[in-house]
């Protein structure tokens, strides 16, 4: 008889070791669902989203489910007739009597409506039994002192484990109706139209880019890609602070409770601490330059302006990570407990590339860590920012503007992300081509064009699935590491205004 054999050669369950009853399991379940598939093969459209054969307590009724979907699955009937000539060979089956047990449990289902559900308790004891063998394995692994196996990787290993267990089963995916899609997208339309015109997502604060991009969308990957010095993470942390600030909570238009406007905002800082990034925060609440945030070096009106704007932070739902070289599934379990514990409107990760795979090859990895956070966008429902290097092949070209070719192994990158944007700074570039001071002509036109582009960047939407592609056009303060919103010469006579 095969390990966990629970029932007699009647069909009736038999009593079992404590054991055995300790392990999640419902043989009447499994009865009944497989009765109903083979007395109605319709069925198994509606369960075959939920369950597969591994998912099956008692190994033979595994094997019966095994058999019959693949018939059904070639248009075949899978009736207990036609069952017979496949299983009359099963020794499992034969000590439950043989083909007559598939005609007993066909006779013995009640109703195919409840189907489904026997489907997804049958799925939940599977994962239950997951769950303890899984724990079991973690508890053996730690007991066992090895010098190969260090606490914190075994830490990552399990919650790697976990996060693929989570993965599973998503029963509620596949095909929806176009009248369901169509709502959604009325809904969505609705919330743009609530806010007079304005956005279907969070606002970034920047009023240009938000026009551009209509805000920031739930289960969007944006990527915000950019050389060292243009200004990635300043930006990154600008639209963090934005959202944070407009953070209010309410009742939304889909009865929901949640941010009406703003929203909490989680922030992987991989590269900065969480000190030096609060620093930056301050620095452009405050007014008051970074490096003299750091010396201390600040007159009495910019202290009390410091103190000020710290005490209006605190109330912020920003919440920082900086655990460095964070792996991709923890990076996930730490975003979806967030969630569930202080709510979770946007995500931003400082960088990509810091990020850890499982995967060997470089290429594999980043398309893993891509994949992962695209996975994170969709499953917790909001927009998910996160920062990209550029390859150096920028620095040798005439034109310095990134394209998306310059991603770093852009190829996965790029085909994941539903934005893709650069941060672009040609001031940045122009200063450093400073000609010799004896060159008159020179320097005078140098001069010029610095004072053009003085103050302004550009972010280049080079990729955006939902709408237009093209540059915005920005203010930057270096002082403050600040972004804002560029007054056109138009709106009040000076061009490089806020």
């Amino acid at each position: 008889m095969n390990d966990h054999a629970r029932i007699d050669a009647g069909g009736a369950l038999v009593p079992q070791s404590d054991a055995a009853d300790r392990v999640p399991h419902s043989i009447e379940a499994e009865q009944q669902l497989l009765g109903a598939l083979l007395t109605n093969n319709d069925i198994y459209d509606k369960i075959a989203g939920i369950i597969g054969p591994q998912h099956f307590y008692e190994p033979v009724h595994a094997r019966i489910f095994e058999t019959a979907a693949a018939r059904i699955a070639k248009n075949n009937l899978a009736s207990p007739v036609t069952l017979k000539a496949f299983l009359e060979d099963d020794e499992g089956l034969k000590e439950l009597g043989g083909p007559a047990y598939l005609a007993r449990i066909a006779g013995a289902a009640v109703s195919a409506y409840a189907a489904k559900d026997y489907a997804q308790m049958i799925y939940d004891m599977a994962i239950r039994r997951q769950l303890i063998a899984l724990g079991q394995e973690i508890s053996a692994k730690a007991a066992k002192v090895d010098v190969k196996s260090e606490p914190k990787e075994q830490i990552v290993e399990a919650e790697q484990q976990l996060y693929k267990l989570s993965e599973q089963g998503q029963t509620e995916s596949g095909f929806v109706s176009f009248l369901r899609a169509v709502t959604d997208a009325v809904n969505v339309a609705n919330a743009a139209y609530q806010r007079e015109g304005g956005l279907a997502g969070i606002s970034t604060g920047l009023v240009d880019m938000d026009k551009k991009l209509g805000g920031l969308h739930p289960s969007d990957l944006l990527i915000l890609a950019g050389r060292p010095s243009m200004g990635k993470t300043s930006l990154a942390t600008n639209i963090a602070f934005n959202v944070a600030k407009a953070y209010k909570r309410g009742i939304r238009h889909d009865g929901t409770e949640g941010a009406i406007d703003g929203g909490v905002v989680g922030f992987y800082s991989l590269e900065m601490s969480a000190e030096q990034l609060a620093a930056r925060v301050l620095s452009e609440a405050a007014e008051v330059p970074s490096e003299q945030i750091r010396k201390g070096d600040m007159t009495e009106e910019e202290f009390r302006r410091f103190v000020e704007a710290a005490k209006t932070l605190e109330s912020c739902p920003l919440y920082i990570d900086d655990t460095p070289a964070l792996p991709i599934a923890q990076l996930a379990a730490r975003a979806r407990r967030l969630k569930r514990t202080h709510g979770l409107d946007l995500l931003i990760v400082d960088y990509l590339q810091l990020v850890r795979g499982t995967a060997e090859n470089r290429v594999n990895e980043i398309a893993e860590i891509s994949m992962g956070m695209k996975a994170i966008a969709k499953e917790l429902n909001i927009p998910v920012i996160a920062l990209s290097q550029l390859s150096r092949q920028v620095e040798s070209r005439e034109d310095k503007r990134p394209q998306l070719s310059d991603l770093r192994e852009s190829g996965s990158i790029e085909q994941d992300a539903d934005v893709v944007m650069f941060v672009f700074r040609e001031e940045y570039y122009v200063e450093r081509e400073k000609p010799s001071d004896d060159k008159m002509e020179e320097i005078a036109a140098w001069q010029e064009r610095m004072e053009r582009l003085h103050g302004k960047a550009e972010v280049v939407i080079g990729k955006q699935r939902h709408g237009p592609i093209g540059t915005v056009e920005l203010s930057f303060d270096g002082r403050f590491t600040r972004f804002g919103n560029l007054v056109k010469p138009w709106q009040n006579g000076n061009d490089d205004g806020y």
